[in-house]
């Protein structure tokens, strides 16, 4: 493998759900009792914010429960030893990568631990329940919200994000599902500005023609092969 000296990873549902965490597709999920608008867009909220509100409550209750798997301690192994630069950027709101021992990681859809006040639009730490309308800790103002990126909203960070895809070595999708824009065209990105890109996902997605090589199977066995042979190289 040639030398690395900047690589971005970009992760998604799949590397969490060996962990437990429902994804949209999981069958007997959380998701599979909501329709994703009435509890995951701006108007579902102004809709109905008793819904939401609990829907998200019940996520926070059941991130509790559940563990980082090898491919979370893996990617916090190479962020940890990898010389070069690296910038880990996830899809999901879970903290499993934080858990795993990772320090520095771009939530681009936000966090399930981060309550966001609509009234001074200030986010702050948050794992209690949000159903009894809390006051923000900071203007006591009773209009937090989940700090997570719903449907038509603009994913956080996007601009550091497309800046380290152009200057990238390596691109690498984790457990992604190639569907959702804009992480799905960062492969395209990537490859534009030259960078190898490499797909670990449990089957192939939607997007890995794109990809210079794919590789498929459980990314708890998956991610922690490759972190060896870069760290090996």
């Amino acid at each position: 493998m040639a030398q690395l000296e900047r690589i971005v990873i970009l992760t998604g549902a799949g590397i969490s759900a060996e962990s437990g965490i429902d994804t949209f597709r999981s069958a007997g999920g959380l998701w599979e009792q909501h329709k994703v608008e009435d509890v995951a867009t701006p108007e579902g909220f102004m809709r109905d914010p008793d819904l939401v509100l609990g829907f998200y409550d019940m996520r926070r209750e059941a991130l509790a429960k559940v563990d980082p798997n090898p491919a979370h301690r893996a990617l916090a192994r190479l962020e940890s030893e990898f010389d070069g630069e690296l910038l880990l950027v996830t899809q999901n709101v879970d903290d499993l990568h934080e858990r795993g021992g990772a320090k520095s990681v771009l939530h681009m859809h936000g966090e399930l631990k981060s309550a966001l006040c609509t009234a001074c639009e200030v986010r702050s730490p948050w794992d209690a329940p949000m159903g009894d309308r809390p006051p923000c800790p900071v203007c006591q103002a009773p209009s937090l919200r989940p700090d997570v990126v719903w449907f038509g909203e603009m994913p956080y960070q996007m601009e550091r994000i497309y800046a380290s895809l152009t200057r990238a070595d390596l691109f690498v999708s984790i457990g992604t599902s190639g569907a959702v824009y804009p992480a799905a065209g960062f492969v395209q990105e990537a490859r534009m500005a030259g960078a190898r890109t490499l797909e670990l996902n449990l089957e192939p997605s939607e997007g890995t023609h794109f990809f210079h090589e794919a590789r498929h199977g459980p990314a708890g066995e998956l991610v922690p092969a490759w972190v060896e042979e870069v760290l090996g190289s």
